[in-house]
């Protein structure tokens, strides 16, 4: 797609967004990794400038894309793998006001992206939301559940005030619409990289490598190793696999606060630690079955790695989860109840045919979600909030959208 740069009427530069963000890249996650490789985009296809603003670490885990300008932040007590932005000081402020932005950009609603939404209402230019996290939902893990009721009106609060707010399933556009009905809502769904992550990545040999009998399953658990990611569940499913007399093999790929909890209920699993590009996906497709009980994704990007890996899919029976996948067709949901997901596990384990029938469905599924057609629709927002923001569209930004911005071409979605 030809995209070309944005420009004020006198063209003097390209588009500049503002981001901000409460993770751009001193920890690996999936909302970040999701950002970085818009922002490559936003560079590469539309020609624009991105200044992200983010705490930082003193030990990133990968380099970022675009201009990072590090905020003021604190470790989170109960998760010091995170960092919590403490609002907008004075020189940052200077900053975005001397970067003049013509969009800011906010995915996350702490004291950054709040303070963020007033600057950009003062700066007089469009705030667009991208929402990564239903935070409420990790509140139970560490025993503050009765306080989500308020962290969720705080979060629809939040989305509400901005322009723009892509969620990443329609399930969740339509929570957030319920309560604000007012809110321009739009879909920003994940993208995988299918030629990276792809059948042809299983690799018998390292299979061997690492200890696994090459005549049964391997399951699988990706992510970060934190409890919200359904740790207790994965975990007691295994137990009662084995309980009913069979000797499931599982690997762990990831790493975090809660591996030592993990390493101790699982003691027969290999914990293969973080990976990442090629290795991370050899790992992946050199596993049968994939196991997600996390009832905490707003998307899950894991998902779709393991499906256009050809996995056979066992996932909880969750928003997300129903976006991208349907029970009896291309993978096996459950009620979030360990016994649920063993009958499901046992049923796959004893019954090759049926792992390969359902890892195939899933693969074909996956090839609905390319990243370059997803990242070209929030291009598009950005183009509709720009628009939208003057009471007459400029010249450039009408001819922006009318010829540079081409309509992208919908996937074609194979059955649910």
């Amino acid at each position: 797609m030809d995209i070309k740069a944005l420009t004020h009427t006198d063209g003097a530069r390209p588009l500049r967004i503002a981001l901000f963000s409460g993770n751009y890249n001193y920890t690996l996650d999936g909302a970040n990794k999701s950002l970085n490789r818009l922002v490559g985009h936003l560079q590469s296809t539309v020609g624009a400038q991105v200044r992200v603003y983010s705490p930082t670490g003193p030990n990133p885990a990968f380099e970022p894309a675009g201009e990072l300008v590090s905020v003021p932040s604190v470790k989170i007590p109960f998760r010091r793998d995170y960092r919590l932005a403490l609002g907008l000081p004075g020189a940052v402020r200077r900053d975005v006001e001397a970067f003049k932005p013509d969009l800011v950009h906010l995915s996350a609603p702490d004291l950054l992206g709040s303070a963020a939404l007033r600057l950009g209402r003062s700066l007089k230019v469009p705030v667009v939301a991208s929402l990564h996290t239903l935070f409420d939902t990790y509140l139970d893990y560490y025993g503050l559940g009765r306080l989500r009721p308020l962290a969720r009106r705080q979060l629809w609060k939040f989305y509400g005030a901005c322009d723009y707010v892509m969620a990443p399933t329609e399930a969740i556009g339509d929570e957030l619409r319920a309560h604000n009905p007012t809110a321009r809502v739009r879909t920003w769904a994940r993208g995988v990289d299918p030629e990276l992550f792809h059948p042809g990545q299983r690799n018998e040999a390292w299979r061997l490598s690492h200890g696994f009998a090459p005549d049964r399953p391997v399951i699988v658990f990706l992510g970060r190793i934190v409890m919200e990611k359904g740790l207790a569940a994965f975990a007691e499913t295994i137990r009662m696999i084995e309980a009913a007399g069979h000797a499931p093999q599982v690997l762990v790929i990831g790493d975090g606060p809660a591996r030592g909890w993990f390493e101790e209920r699982l003691p027969g699993a290999v914990f293969a630690g973080f990976l990442s590009g090629e290795a991370l996906a050899t790992a992946l497709a050199s596993g049968d079955i994939f196991l997600n009980p996390s009832t905490t994704e707003t998307f899950g990007n894991v998902n779709l790695e393991a499906m256009a890996c050809g996995l056979a899919m066992v996932c909880a029976d969750a928003p997300n989860t129903r976006a991208l996948l349907r029970h009896g067709r291309n993978a096996r949901l459950c009620v979030d109840q360990p016994s649920a997901y063993a009958e499901a596990m046992t049923e796959l384990i004893l019954a090759p045919d049926l792992r390969r029938r359902l890892g195939a469905a899933a693969l074909e599924r996956s090839a609905a979600y390319r990243w370059t057609e997803i990242l070209d629709e929030v291009v598009e927002v950005y183009a509709e909030a720009l628009g939208a923001r003057a009471t007459t569209p400029s010249p450039r930004v009408q001819a922006w959208r009318r010829g540079a911005m081409v309509e992208p071409q919908a996937a074609s979605l194979p059955a649910l």
